[in-house]
């Protein structure tokens, strides 16, 4: 009986070279940016990791990349409001990583997007995210009547654009960990997000990580980390 060739870590040099490895080192595979790829070559990349069983997430991919992949992959799911493909591995992976709750929070409508990048990549990684949508501080109410429901996730995810005001606030009222994200939202001088940056990174409420403009991605798999230190932790002696 001739013997199974083992799968190569990489893709040929002159494509890409995939991180078969990296589940096993992180607790999730290798993310696609879609943005800069062909549609063939986002392909080819799923069908690699599908050869070792892992799932495939596709961040960043237009709708017409989309129809191609759903016709090669019938099994997988376009997020068009999050603009992410993603495919199951097929196979029950059980995992001993923490499944956190968290809460993503957009100010506005207009941050939807960047908000919806976070929301499927959480629940991608196996976490369970919450939306609480326009709630912005231009109607203080609205973040106001959240509060009590906020607390109750383990983390936060905070997505704004204009001023950038609201990890701010949500920052000095709720004490678990919170990754504010900037959007390339605003009237005039927001310089397509790096307002909003600025405003984050010079909060005055303490702890605020902050990742990069229109960055939802990121902010989840900040999160992610969160669960894979957890998990590291030695556990308590009864």
């Amino acid at each position: 009986m001739a013997r199974r060739r083992p799968i190569s870590p990489v893709l040929p040099r002159a494509f890409a070279h995939l991180d078969l490895s990296r589940q096993k080192r992180l607790g999730a595979p290798e993310i696609i940016y879609g943005a800069g790829k062909t549609a063939p070559q986002i392909a080819a990349i799923i069908r690699k990791l599908r050869s070792a069983s892992q799932p495939a997430l596709a961040t960043r991919v237009d709708s017409k990349k989309a129809q191609y992949l759903r016709r090669l992959f019938p099994k997988g799911k376009y997020h068009p409001s999050a603009q992410a493909f993603t495919l199951p591995s097929g196979r029950h992976h059980p995992t001993t990583l923490p499944s956190l709750q968290v809460a993503i929070c957009a100010a506005g409508t207009s941050d939807h997007s960047v908000a919806e990048e976070a929301y499927v990549t959480l629940q991608f990684l196996g976490h369970r995210p919450t939306r609480f949508y326009d709630i912005g501080v231009a109607g203080l109410h609205r973040t106001i009547q959240s509060l009590d429901a906020l607390r109750k996730h383990h983390a936060l995810i905070v997505v704004a654009g204009m001023e950038a005001a609201l990890p701010s606030v949500l920052g000095g009222l709720i004490g678990t960990p919170l990754i504010a994200v900037p959007t390339s939202i605003g009237y005039g001088a927001h310089l397509k997000g790096i307002t909003a940056l600025l405003g984050m990174l010079n909060s005055c409420a303490p702890g605020i990580t902050v990742v990069n403009i229109d960055n939802g991605f990121g902010a989840a798999y900040s999160i992610h980390r969160l669960s894979v230190s957890l998990n590291l932790l030695p556990r308590a002696k009864k």
